[in-house]
């Protein structure tokens, strides 16, 4: 078994595509009107149709799909002009961190309220203070 990758629920999908391609820089390499996948892997389903494929109904819930409880996680290489790009368009978690393993980071909530982080890349087993990551926040 493998894991492929998360598939995020949102309200808007044509204003989550818009965010995740315009705003972050993510290409779409299929769009099948309710499910976007992004050639990083990444995809989003529009929520209530993900949810009638799901449970069989959609909940008719008017509230977000972000809930606080996941956090998803991209990486560019120059973090600074990540996120002078993104900053203005975005509610802020907090601006550019280092965090305890070295890496600096800064995060966000996307357009249905689902917390993202952008990270620099750094390489697998690398030391905590050193240039590299050991791990994602």
């Amino acid at each position: 078994m493998r894991f492929v990758n998360p598939i995020p629920f949102v309200g808007d999908i044509d204003r989550s595509r818009e965010f995740y391609q315009k705003r972050l820089g993510l290409k779409i390499l299929e769009d099948f009107g309710n499910f976007v996948l992004f050639e990083t892997g990444f995809a989003i389903h529009e929520g209530s149709s993900l949810e009638q494929t799901i449970w069989g109904q959609a909940s008719g819930t008017k509230e977000p799909y972000g809930r606080g409880n996941v956090l998803l996680y991209f990486e560019h290489e120059d973090i600074e002009a990540a996120f002078d790009d993104i900053a203005p368009h975005v509610v802020l978690i907090h601006p550019i961190v280092r965090q305890a393993w070295g890496q600096r980071v800064f995060r966000f909530y996307d357009p249905d309220g689902h917390a993202v982080e952008i990270g620099e890349p750094q390489e697998p087993g690398s030391q905590p203070g050193s240039q590299g990551k050991s791990s994602p926040s």
